[in-house]
C-alpha cells in the first residue's frame, strides 16, 4: 500500500499517516509544556483517518536540528564526489580519492580514507567528512571544501524528520544574540555557504562567530533552499519507539502488545520494524495522536532536552531555574532590574557565562557560585584563545578578581564569585543557602539560574535507552557514556537498524556531527542498492 503525505496542515492526517491509536501510551512526557495534558489529549477514533494502516517507512529521523537536516539533506540524493579542480592539502588523502574520483564519496570505502586521519572527534567518520569539508581547519587554515554536490535522484530513500519546532532544533530556543563558540562557517552544512545566507552583519576574520539567532535563521533557510521542506515534520512530540518482531503473516508483536494488521496487510520485508507513536501540536492547544511504522530509526535528539540538577532542597520553588531564557525573559519584562535583589548563577561552564555578561549589560546584580578553583585546569576558559572569545575571558577575569575574599578591583561592582561554593538549598522566602567547606552563608536572591550542563532525555525508549550506551548500567550522557555505535555506520551495537548521531555518540559540535549523516546514509544507501529498503521492496511506504 503507498500512502502519499502531502504538507497541507488542514489535518495531521494529511502529514503524517495515522494508525490505531487507542493504545497510545499517556504517561506524562517531559516535552509537553503542560505535563497535565498528557490525560487531556484527544484520542482519535479507529479508522477514522487513512484507514487502518499505519504508514511505513524507510527512515524515520527523531530530531530536527543539524543533525537530522544534514542527513535529510543525503538521503534525499544529494551526492558527494571530489571536486576536479581541487587539491586536497593531505597527500595520502587525496592520492586515495583520486584512486576513486569518479565515484561518489558516499559509496567509497570510508575506513580506507579515513586511514591516518586526526582530527577533535572520536568518530573517525566524523574527522574524515571534517577533513573534506574544511580542509586544515584545525591548523587555522579557512581552505574551501573539496567536494562536489550533485543531485542524484535516483538515490532518495523516502524518510520524515520529526522535530518538536522549527527546522534548526535548540538552536531555535537560544538567546538570539549570543555568540556560537565556533567560527560561523563550521556551522554551515553541506551545499550551502554560511556567508552567503546570514542574516547577520560581515565580521571580520579575528571575529568570525556567529550570533545564535544568525545560525538558527541558516538553518530554516537551508531546509527551503535545498528543497526538503517535504521530508519535515514540525511540532511533533515523540512518545514511545518500540521494535516490532514479525511472529507471522499479518502480526507484529513486541512481547508487551501486539498489533495485527487486518484486511490486506502491506507487504513488509521478514523483519523487524519499528513503531513510532506520538501527537503533533496543532491549533494551538490541540493534539492529535500517531503512529508510523518504521525499517529504520535515526536518534538525532541532541543534548539539550534535560538540563542537570543540582538535586538539593528547594529546587522546584518557582524562583529556581535551569535555562539562562528565563533570565532574558525576566530583564525583558522588567520583573528583574538594577533595584532587585541579586541573581544567583550556579555553574562553571559557558552558559553560567552567558548570563553573567547578559546580567551585567543589564545592570543587575549577580553572586555566582561554583564547585572549582578559579586556577583549576579543567576551567573551559583556558582552552579558548583570548583573541577569539573576549567576552568569555571578560568573565573568567571578573570570576577571578571579584572573589568575594578578593580585594574587589571594583571594576565589577555588580559581580561577585564564589569558588569552591556548593548550593545547600533554596528557601521558600526566595533565599539561598551555600557551602565552602564548613561554612554555610544565605543570601537574599531574586532569582536562581542552575546552569550546569543538559542531559539527552531518551525516555521514549526501552529503559531509557540506557541500555545503548557503553557502559548499560548508566544513563545515557554525550560526555560520559555516549550511545555505542559501530564507527562507520553509526548503527547502535546494541539494537540493529536503530541509529544515533551528534551528541548522543559524542559529536558536540556541529562542525562534526555531519560525519554520522554520511555514515548513516551509506550503510543505507549500500541497504537500498541490496534491495533491503521496504522502499525498493513494494512494501508501505510514502510517494
Amino acid at each position: 500500500m503507498l500512502l502519499r503525505i502531502s504538507r497541507h496542515r488542514t489535518t495531521v492526517a494529511r502529514r503524517i499517516a495515522l494508525g490505531n491509536t487507542t493504545a497510545l501510551s499517556n504517561r506524562a512526557d517531559p516535552w509537553w509544556p503542560v505535563p497535565a495534558l498528557a490525560a487531556a489529549m484527544p484520542f482519535l477514533e479507529e479508522n477514522s483517518l487513512l484507514g487502518e494502516h499505519p504508514v511505513t517507512l524507510p527512515v524515520v529521523i527523531i530530531g530536527n536540528g543539524p543533525s537530522g537536516i544534514c542527513l535529510s539533506y543525503l538521503l534525499s540524493g544529494y551526492t558527494p564526489y571530489l571536486d576536479p579542480a581541487a587539491v586536497h592539502p593531505n597527500p595520502v588523502l587525496y592520492r586515495k580519492l583520486q584512486e576513486s574520483k569518479y565515484l561518489a564519496v558516499i559509496e567509497q570505502d570510508l575506513e580506507y580514507l579515513n586511514e591516518g586521519l586526526e582530527g577533535r572527534s572520536t568518530n573517525p567518520v566524523a574527522v574524515l567528512f571534517d577533513t573534506l569539508l574544511h580542509p586544515n581547519a584545525d591548523a587555522g587554515y579557512d581552505l574551501p571544501s573539496v567536494l562536489q554536490w550533485r543531485l542524484e535522484t535516483q538515490h532518495h530513500i523516502p524518510h520524515l524528520v520529526l522535530g518538536r519546532a522549527a527546522p534548526g532544533g535548540a538552536w531555535n530556543a537560544m538567546e538570539g544574540s549570543m555568540l556560537t563558540i565556533s567560527l560561523g562557517i563550521w556551522m554551515e552544512l553541506p551545499g550551502v555557504n554560511y556567508r552567503d545566507v546570514a542574516t547577520g552583519k560581515r565580521r571580520g576574520k579575528a571575529n568570525a562567530r556567529a550570533t545564535s539567532e544568525e545560525v538558527s535563521s541558516y538553518y530554516r533557510n537551508y531546509v527551503k533552499l535545498m528543497g526538503l521542506q517535504k521530508n519535515f515534520v514540525d511540532n511533533v512530540y515523540v512518545t514511545s519507539v518500540r521494535k516490532l518482531h514479525r511472529e507471522q503473516e499479518g502480526d507484529l508483536v513486541d512481547g508487551e502488545m501486539e498489533v495485527r494488521v487486518k484486511g490486506g496487510a502491506p507487504s513488509v520485508p521478514p523483519k523487524a520494524l519499528w513503531e513510532v507513536r506520538g501527537y503533533q501540536s496543532v491549533q494551538g492547544d490541540s493534539h492529535m495522536p500517531f503512529s508510523i511504522f518504521a525499517e529504520n530509526v535515526v536518534l538525532a535528539t541532541g543534548a539539550s532536552d534535560s538540563p542537570a540538577r543540582l538535586g538539593v532542597e528547594g529546587e522546584n520553588l518557582p524562583f529556581v531555574f535551569h535555562s539562562i531564557c528565563a533570565l532574558g525573559v525576566a530583564i525583558r519584562e522588567r520583573s528583574l532590574g538594577r533595584e532587585s535583589d541579586p541573581v544567583l548563577l550556579v555553574g562553571a561552564g559557558l552558559s553560567a557565562a552567558d548570563a553573567a555578561l547578559f546580567a551585567s549589560s543589564s545592570g543587575v546584580t549577580v553572586l555566582h557560585a561554583f564547585r572549582k578553583r578559579v586556577d583549576d585546569p579543567g576551567m573551559i576558559f583556558k582552552q579558548l584563545p583570548k583573541t577569539m572569545y573576549p567576552e568569555y575571558h571578560k568573565v573568567y577575569h571578573m570570576m577571578c578578581s571579584q572573589s568575594h575574599t578578593a580585594a574587589a578591583s571594583g571594576l565589577f561592582p555588580d559581580y561577585t564569585s564564589f569558588p569552591e561554593h556548593c548550593v545547600v538549598s533554596f528557601q521558600p522566602d526566595v533565599k539561598c543557602v551555600l557551602r565552602n567547606g564548613n561554612n554555610l552563608k544565605t543570601f537574599k536572591i531574586s532569582m536562581a539560574l542552575v546552569l550546569i550542563g543538559t542531559n539527552p532525555n531518551l525516555f521514549f525508549l526501552k529503559d531509557q535507552g540506557q541500555y545503548l550506551g557503553l557502559d548499560p548500567h548508566k544513563p545515557i550522557s554525550c560526555k560520559q557514556n555516549p550511545i555505542d555505535i559501530h564507527p562507520y555506520t553509526f548503527e547502535c551495537v546494541k539494537e540493529a537498524s536503530l541509529f544515533a548521531m551528534g551528541p548522543l555518540v559524542g559529536d558536540n559540535f556541529v562542525r562534526f556531527l555531519k560525519g554520522g549523516a554520511l555514515g548513516i546514509a551509506s550503510c543505507l544507501r549500500r541497504q537500498k542498492k541490496k534491495g533491503k529498503l521496504i522502499a525498493d521492496s513494494g512494501g508501505g511506504g510514502i510517494a
